[in-house]
């Protein structure tokens, strides 16, 4: 053999071995090393993206810096914004083929129906997507561009490998978990954002790669775009707990402001869910231009009004002004399918209402000698933590960014006042399970099938079977019962059609050994005709999780599976027989909290 073949074959035998154990959802190591890798991959395009963006803002934009829309004449305001609406209709109109739902919502749509199963499609419409959107000033973020493109490296990476559907729904947490972390250099926000929103798991070997998914991501951005902080925060902290009364009324206040939010796109987007792509681009790209001519800041990501915001550089009104145009532009772009993110939007919604309401909290009460940036900061968290119901993720985001412990108490207390107020009060889902059900599309999540969808089938199969065709003689049936198999799957015409209890062939032979065999008796053994247990068969993929399995034996009439993988073109490896049984076994374990 020659020695590129060994090595091709032994590289082939690990990856097989790995594959196998990959369906385990206790399969930590390899699936560290998978987290490694696809977080660096993530950074690395991540970093891309930003790049590509930000330097065709600094070559477009007037000023130095990108996002600078402020810069812009009122033609230029109004023309960015119109220009970039054609544009993206003329590339979802030929490219999308109906694919108009992207960012977060696109990878829980992914993960809840096809597994994290993402394409290289929809990785592209977002890349230029949301680039186009940025370039031209519409309210979107970046943020949801990175999460998408993190999300779709692991999937992708994942899928190029053969990996079982359980290790991929962990990489796209990974990528997740990398595009927040790279985003904003905040890799435990990263984390938690990922385990709360997107995998809604807390295992260890589901939070172990997704930490170092998110710690190589952190590292690749730091290395090529510099370790800054995306916002520039002074030292800030509350001035006495006579505050806390008014932290609360913030709380409630950005509750019931993230609740209209939801609303105002839920309300768009179901209106004109039958709208043609380019006519929601259009009214898209015109409500920008005719908000953004009048009030700039709320172009683009915003990133830069933040900073302002922040350390003190608007009056009250403006900021309060601003929250309510950056809610109405954000609404109309999200709802009408305009490729980017939202974390952005809300954390520049959040601000200006918080930095706002800090302003007239000091005039009313001048002797608490209020620091409005300190409400502009809880404002951030409480805005995200009520829109995108993830209050850990955003408590953790306020303190990475801010890097102020002092923030911890009135942060906690704030995004919980906000999630319960718009999730309780006003009965609202997330932004993101929002826009998918205004789209149509359901999304529901059962504690059972989550756990089943954390476990592969091949780490629960019976690899104890043999094959035989349906019509075997004598010497083949103590034949393929030499090494005491469970199981013989039966095949017709070369198709596996059952499976039959190895102990009925043993007791049938035994029997027909005891009784006096006719002289014109057939010596050929029908398989699906003997007296026994047989259960008759459908095909799994080795990659497939115990959810598809189950859901697999609930549509048919199949009352057991047998695994297979395509090793060549038509030419199927079988692995196992996995049991209606078995499968409620794990039903079972999984209702009981028991993991694997």
């Amino acid at each position: 053999m020659k020695p590129l073949q060994a090595i091709h074959n032994w590289f082939s035998e690990r990856l097989e071995a790995t594959r196998l154990h990959l369906a385990r959802p206790d399969a930590l190591l390899q699936l560290a090393v998978l987290g490694l890798l696809t977080g660096l991959l993530a950074g690395a395009i991540i970093v891309l993206f930003r790049f590509s963006v930000e330097h065709i803002q600094e070559w477009l934009l007037p000023g130095e810096g990108p996002d600078n829309f402020e810069g812009l004449s009122l033609g230029g305001r109004i023309l960015f914004p119109l220009l970039g609406a054609v544009a993206l209709a003329f590339m979802f109109r030929w490219f999308a083929k109906g694919l108009y739902v992207l960012g977060v919502a696109r990878v829980l749509e992914r993960m809840a129906y096809h597994q994290g199963r993402l394409t290289v499609r929809g990785f592209l419409l977002q890349f230029f997507g949301v680039a186009i959107a940025l370039v031209s000033g519409h309210s979107v973020g970046r943020e949801g561009a990175h999460i998408f493109l993190g999300a779709c490296t692991g999937s992708l990476l994942g899928q190029k490998l053969e990996l079982p559907n359980n290790a991929i729904r962990t990489l796209v947490g990974c990528g997740t978990a990398a595009g927040i972390a790279a985003s904003f250099n905040t890799p435990l926000a990263g984390v938690i954002f990922s385990l709360e929103v997107i995998m809604m798991d807390y295992q260890l070997a589901s939070f172990i790669p997704v930490i170092i998914a998110a710690v190589s991501a952190t590292v690749v951005s730091n290395a090529v775009l510099g370790d800054a902080a995306v916002f520039q925060v002074p030292p800030m902290h509350l001035g006495s707990l006579a505050e806390m009364p008014l932290v609360i009324l913030l709380g409630l206040v950005s509750g019931g402001v993230a609740a209209a939010f939801i609303q105002m796109v839920q309300s768009i987007a179901s209106r004109t869910r039958e709208w043609p792509i380019e006519l929601q681009m259009g009214v898209a790209g015109v409500g920008v231009a005719l908000l953004g001519a009048g009030l700039p800041e709320v172009m683009g990501i915003g990133y830069d009004t933040i900073n302002a915001t922040l350390l003190g550089g608007y009056a009250g009104g403006i900021l309060l002004l601003m929250a309510v145009v950056k809610l109405a532009a954000t609404s109309i772009c999200s709802a009408l399918n305009v490729p980017g993110g939202m974390i952005g939007p809300a954390f520049f919604i959040g601000a200006t209402l918080g930095g706002g309401f800090g302003h007239l909290l000091d005039f009313w009460f001048p002797g608490l000698n209020i620091q409005p940036g300190v409400y502009a900061m809880l404002g951030m968290s409480a805005l995200m933590a009520g829109s995108l119901q993830a209050p850990l993720a955003a408590l953790t985001a306020l303190l990475e960014l801010t890097d102020n412990p002092g923030i911890i108490m009135p942060g906690m207390l704030v995004v919980v006042i906000a999630g319960i107020t718009a999730s309780e009060l006003f009965r609202k889902e997330s932004l993101f399970i929002t826009m998918l059900k205004a789209k149509g599309l359901d999304y529901s999540q059962s504690p059972v099938m989550m756990a089943l969808r954390r476990v592969g089938v091949a780490s629960i199969m019976d690899r104890d079977f043999v094959q035989a065709p349906r019509l075997v003689d004598r010497e083949r049936a103590r034949e393929l019962l030499a090494d005491k198999p469970r199981w013989i799957l039966v095949s017709d015409n070369k198709e596996p059609v059952a499976i039959l209890a190895a102990v009925d062939l043993m007791a049938w032979l035994e029997q027909q050994e005891q009784e006096a065999a006719e002289p014109g008796e057939a010596k050929e053994i029908d398989l699906l005709k003997i007296p026994g247990r047989r259960l008759q068969v459908a095909p799994a993929h080795l990659r497939e999780t115990l959810q598809e399995a189950h859901e697999t034996l609930q549509k048919g009439e199949a009352e057991a599976l047998y695994v297979r993988r395509m090793t060549a073109p038509g030419i199927y490896r079988i692995y196992g027989i996995l049991t209606r049984e078995q499968i409620e076994s794990a039903r079972t374990t999984s209702s009981n909290g028991v993991s694997y």
